[in-house]
């Protein structure tokens, strides 16, 4: 019973870790909002930028998807293992 525990436990903060993770990516590239200048590759006439938006890349963020990834499989492992006491 303590195993199972300890699954959740780690899944849960391997989940946290990666959303804290991916979440702190995201925000240390600057603002997520705001004006953009021509010079970047946005029109200035229109919202929809000129090439492919390159705002999340993955391998940027792949380690908080592995973490997520780790931290969900750990959490399904211990709700599997879990049997409550009666």
């Amino acid at each position: 019973m303590q195993l199972n525990i300890g699954l959740i436990w780690i899944g849960a903060l391997l989940v946290l870790g990666g959303v804290l993770f991916t979440a702190a990516k995201a925000l240390g590239r600057g603002r997520l909002s705001g004006a953009r200048s021509a010079r970047q590759g946005y029109a200035g006439d229109t919202l929809e930028p000129k090439g492919e938006s390159a705002r999340f890349p993955l391998r940027a963020i792949w380690p908080g998807l592995v973490l997520l990834a780790l931290g969900a499989l750990l959490l399904l492992a211990g709700a599997m293992a879990w049997t409550p006491e009666t």
